[in-house]
């Protein structure tokens, strides 16, 4: 019996008093945490005093005459082309940068036009702002480069066709250049996931090429087309500089008109502008919400 205790390591420890013992920290949060921090400040935070502003008058009272005030015809004509412009450069955008991808992914070409492709895509999608209105009022403005190029070796003025970089279509091909790329890096590890098994079952099945794209491919793609499409939406529905530095005051756009509602340019209404941002937050909300659905849905047909 003696020797037994003697042998065992742990017959003369005592448990440790209790103010002793280590404090397990989570350290596994550390690394997130200036995300969530910076997630707090700059989204979260701002986004409830908007909301809370929305529904506040200057005394700080609950009100509903903001809500009241998106029905002015000024403001719906102000969402109206909002969204047609994110509606029209995020279709064009997907189309177009779905036709890239499948060319570079699937088209047989060398794969240095891959990797510039997506290397340019991925720079080009983050463009936005003064840069790039500067860039296209110099390219295809009345004395832009392309535009007097056209003149002076075809003779053909755009601008007398009715076209107008300050317009509707003008603000429209603008976004493009970001929209663009944007669907090129997002729709292509899409492309990826389809297996090449499928397309040789289907071919030792007899189905012809357009067969397997009908009936594999494009149910496979169609929620992450469908989502990406919604994604480029709200990314052109919430942009602001790019149009302000374009075209100013003369397009008026949601993100414009929020801006000189809580500016003052004219009339200063500080919670009619958070009124006016809630509505943007509810469509961006809204859209975001379909694009994680398709998401899902597509990611579960990929695995």
């Amino acid at each position: 019996m003696t020797d037994a205790a003697i042998s065992d390591p742990a017959a003369g420890r005592s448990a440790p008093p209790a103010g002793a013992r280590s404090l397990n920290l989570p350290t596994q949060w550390l690394g997130v945490a200036p995300f969530f921090l910076f997630a707090l400040m700059f989204l979260i935070l701002p986004t409830a005093y908007l909301v809370l502003g929305a529904f506040q008058n200057d005394q700080g009272e609950f009100t509903l005459a903001n809500i009241y005030a998106l029905s002015q015809p000024s403001i719906l004509a102000a969402y109206w082309i909002s969204i047609r412009i994110s509606l029209a450069s995020a279709l064009l955008g997907a189309f177009t940068g779905l036709a890239i991808a499948v060319a570079i992914v699937r088209g047989g070409l060398p794969n240095w036009v891959r990797s510039a492709t997506m290397t340019f895509s991925g720079v080009a999608s983050n463009f936005a702002g003064v840069p790039l209105a500067f860039a296209f009022l110099a390219t295809l403005g009345r004395l832009g480069l392309v535009t007097v190029l056209m003149n002076t070796l075809f003779g053909v003025n755009i601008y007398a066709y009715g076209f107008n970089i300050l317009s509707f279509w003008g603000l429209t091909l603008t976004y493009l250049y970001f929209q663009i790329p944007l669907m090129v890096v997002i729709i292509t590890p899409a492309i990826d996931g389809l297996k090449k098994e499928w397309g040789e079952a289907a071919a030792t099945l007899g189905a012809t090429t357009w067969q397997y794209w009908r009936m594999v491919v494009i149910p496979v793609l169609w929620p992450s087309f469908l989502g990406t499409v919604i994604l480029l939406f709200a990314n052109a529905f919430g942009a602001i500089a790019t149009a302000y530095a374009l075209t100013g005051s003369s397009l008026n756009i949601v993100p414009i008109l929020l801006y000189a509602q809580i500016r003052g340019d004219v009339l200063h209404n500080p919670h009619l502008g958070y009124a006016l941002a809630f509505g943007m937050i509810f469509i961006t909300g809204l859209a975001n919400i379909f694009y994680i659905w398709f998401r899902t849905r597509s990611e579960r047909w990929l695995k």
